[in-house]
């Protein structure tokens, strides 16, 4: 793993709910393209944002987009709604999607009150020289 956020549980599970989803979306009737589509946007956009959060260098872009992934959590629920009452999935299934979501949505929350208890973290994972005033904001010489 190249990335710190793929080393996330969170992430993790976000890519294969999505994932979930994709497969699942795939067996959709003619009819219902714009419910597998909504649903596939919606799931993938949980990963994607917190992916791009953790590439943020400022708590508040981070919280941000973990606050993003969390609402695209919540946008799932309708539309597994819709699926369930149009007969497009089974109840066990619909479910099994829920208790997933309700868990990414619980670390989600974890996470984002992680960063809201850190003190320093203005800058992640960037050297020194870059956040510290008394010395040059670059390392070659004028």
């Amino acid at each position: 793993m190249a990335f710190a956020f793929e080393k996330l549980i969170v992430y993790q599970k976000g890519v294969d709910f999505a994932d979930k989803i994709t497969e699942l979306t795939s067996d959709f009737p003619r009819g219902f393209y714009f419910l597998a589509d909504q649903l596939n946007r919606a799931s993938l956009s949980i990963s994607a944002n917190i992916a791009e959060g953790n590439g943020r260098f400022t708590k508040p872009d981070r919280k941000y987009f973990f606050g993003i992934a969390r609402g695209s959590v919540q946008e799932c629920i309708p539309l597994l709604e819709l699926a369930i009452r149009r007969k497009l999935i089974e109840p066990n299934i619909h479910q099994s999607l829920r208790n997933d979501l309700e868990e990414i949505a619980k670390m989600l929350s974890g996470l984002i009150k992680g960063l809201e208890k850190r003190k320093v973290s203005f800058f992640i994972n960037v050297p020194k020289f870059v956040v510290d005033s008394e010395k040059p904001k670059c390392p070659v010489t004028h």
